[in-house]
């Protein structure tokens, strides 16, 4: 039998090698540009074409290369940071796997042109898919100038795999975000399609991150400073009231490396404990460092993930220097009387002073008033289309008058010791066909009943609806902006003062993606250039929310799933519109706000779950009343 077992050539192993480690346009750019911080660069340009698809440009003013080390430079397992084993536990530098270059010439066109400060001229080396083609004398500034073109190629599989310009511009802007904040000294530039998106000038590390996010950064963040014989822990957190559900800016570095750590992460958040709801997070930048010895780097290609020796005694740092600097600036929320109208200077008693120095209060009371002679109606502030008429039965909207029960008016029954009340409580069925019975139902009923300002009670012949007011609420919304986005029809109310909008270069992508669906909804938005947006109206009947807050929020929904198809980001941008703008638990409803609200679901595709796949409706069956009252 012959020997079928063979030796790989380089440029096979190098695409293989390319596989893990430049897996996008992004990927080029992290690598180049630790390159570039590496040499002592204390500038560097970074340029793309379409997004990365056609070139990647990194310029930096670093020590540069010889003729022989710029050819050397892509060889595999050819570098200059580490000699032997031992030193990969007294790592300074980002680089010293010797993977980047060849991997990124496996896959590409280079183009290198470089130069030393002792050289009067530089070289100039061409690479097409691991192979020279050429390398040449070149006069060029002192540093390196490495140009990516084609990426992918020769791979084809490979290439179709890149998502669309918008998606991997994306993922590029939020690379060069992490190599910015991690590098504050070293100033910054990017462009993409000549167009010139960031300049960061060297900087601290306060006005690095202004410089990136906003200077709305600058106060809602507080300084972090930890020194201990383990490791030294800088950067800042945010304040308690800058914590959100979604969207906020968390970043962890270690000897200047970007890392992904969910044990520090969850640190933070314990710091926090009861200072901010369990659902939110604040914004966050930390900066470790650490004796090389006690990391272990060598984990992924990406060297995003770092196993620490004393991770338990980190995280108690952690959480000791954020509570720390929470009492320092007196962050922490304390109790507050109200003292408006409190005089602020009491005249103490003077027992020789004239009796009529001092006047007794007015109190003016009605003898006649009666507590239990009529009942108080309270009004509810919501949207103005639950008001009016209502497209399922407007007759409906003048029946009896509602009750609004409180938790002492109503309890929900208690089921008997082992029957299980998910067999009792029903879910409505699927299928406009039933959705038009359980409205036949409810004709029959003219009262409807609020229980704890969160669910709708009425009766239906097979038992007890309940309603969740707000996802009911949030299903009918969806519904209305859905049908605004495809008609194109949803009309906008000006602002009579511009809300200004600041947004980092990658929220900045995702919002210029997303203007149309935006327009169709009823937003108008102007970009100002520099991250800068400018709202000058809203959709009509969003009065009261808070505009800024609101296209932010849907920035960051679609940011946290990637850059999604044009139908799955109309979905999220009207799934958040819609809960922004929903009924809230505790809101109490009249009988006919009731009456228009359910009229209104049944008349949606999908009055059962909400957008996001909740229930909605359920029915208890009038056999497990009975039930209840058979003893």
């Amino acid at each position: 039998m012959s020997d079928i077992i063979r030796l790989l050539p380089d440029s096979v192993a190098n695409q293989i090698a390319a596989g893990e480690v430049i897996q996008r346009p992004a990927s080029i750019i992290k690598e180049l540009v630790e390159n570039a911080v590496d040499a002592g660069a204390s500038h560097v340009d970074v340029l793309v074409e379409e997004a990365g698809r056609t070139s990647v440009q990194v310029i930096d003013d670093g020590k540069g290369m010889s003729e022989t080390d710029a050819r050397l430079a892509f060889e595999r397992h050819a570098t200059s940071k580490i000699q032997k084993a031992e030193d990969l536990f007294t790592l300074r530098t980002m680089g010293f796997r010797g993977e980047a270059l060849p991997s990124i010439a496996a896959v590409a066109q280079v183009t290198l042109r470089t130069r030393t400060p002792d050289e009067e001229v530089g070289t100039c080396l061409q690479i097409d898919g691991s192979k020279i083609v050429s390398q040449e004398m070149d006069a060029c500034p002192v540093g390196s100038n490495f140009l990516v073109q084609n990426l992918f190629f020769n791979v084809p599989a490979r290439r179709k795999f890149l998502k669309s310009n918008q998606t991997e511009l994306n993922n590029i802007v939020q690379e060069f975000e992490r190599l910015a904040l991690v590098n504050p000294s070293v100033s910054f530039t990017f462009s993409n399609n000549g167009t010139m998106v960031t300049s960061l000038p060297a900087t601290t590390p306060m006005q690095r991150v202004v410089g990136v996010f906003g200077k709305k950064m600058a106060t809602q963040l507080l300084d972090v400073n930890v020194d201990t014989t383990i490791c030294r822990i800088t950067g800042f957190v945010g304040k308690p009231e800058t914590s959100r559900k979604k969207g906020v800016h968390q970043f962890l570095f270690v000897n200047g490396r970007y890392m992904r750590h969910p044990y520090f992460h969850r640190a933070v958040q314990t710091a926090f404990s009861g200072l901010i709801p369990e659902t939110e997070q604040v914004p966050y930048f930390l900066y470790f460092d650490v004796d090389p010895a006690n990391i272990d780097v060598n984990i992924h290609p990406t060297k995003t993930e770092i196993k620490f020796e004393n991770e338990q005694v980190i995280w108690q740092f952690i959480v000791a220097g954020i509570k720390e600097s929470l009492g320092r600036y007196n962050a922490v929320p304390v109790i507050e009387f109200d003292t408006e109208g409190q005089p602020s200077d009491i005249p103490a008693y003077n027992p020789s002073a004239p009796h009529d120095t001092f006047k007794a209060p007015d109190v003016q009371a009605d003898p006649d008033y009666n507590p239990f002679a009529s009942t108080t109606e309270y009004r509810s502030q919501i949207p103005d289309f639950l008001k009016g008429s209502s497209s399922a039965s407007s007759a409906r909207q003048s029946g009896g008058r509602g009750l609004e029960l409180s938790p002492l008016d109503m309890e929900l029954p208690t089921l008997p010791s082992g029957q299980d009340s998910s067999d009792d409580v029903q879910p409505v069925g699927n299928g406009s066909l039933y959705a038009e019975a359980t409205l036949r139902e409810m004709e029959k009923s003219s009262e409807h009943y609020q229980f704890r300002g969160q669910y709708v009670l009425t009766s239906v012949q097979s038992g007890l609806l309940f309603v969740d007011q707000h996802r009911a609420h949030v299903r009918v919304l969806y519904s209305r902006y859905r049908i605004q986005m495809k008609d194109s029809v949803a009309p906008s109310q000006g602002l009579l003062f511009p809300e200004l909008l600041q947004l980092p270069s990658s929220d900045a992508v995702i919002l210029s993606e997303m203007n149309d669906e935006l327009r169709s909804l009823g937003f108008d938005v102007t970009s100002l250039g520099g991250g800068s947006f400018s709202i000058q109206g809203i959709p009509a009947g969003l009065d009261g929310l808070n505009p800024v807050s609101l296209v932010s929020d849907m920035v960051a929904s679609v940011r946290e799933m990637g850059k999604p198809l044009k139908e799955d980001m109309q979905h999220r941008v009207a799934l958040t519109m819609a809960r922004s703008a929903a009924i809230p638990c505790g809101q109490v409803l009249t009988s006919k706000e009731m009456s228009s609200l359910l009229d209104d679901l049944f008349a949606t595709d999908n009055p059962n779950y909400s957008p996001d796949g909740k229930k909605i409706l359920a029915i208890f069956p009038q056999e497990s009343i009975e039930k209840l009252f058979k003893s």
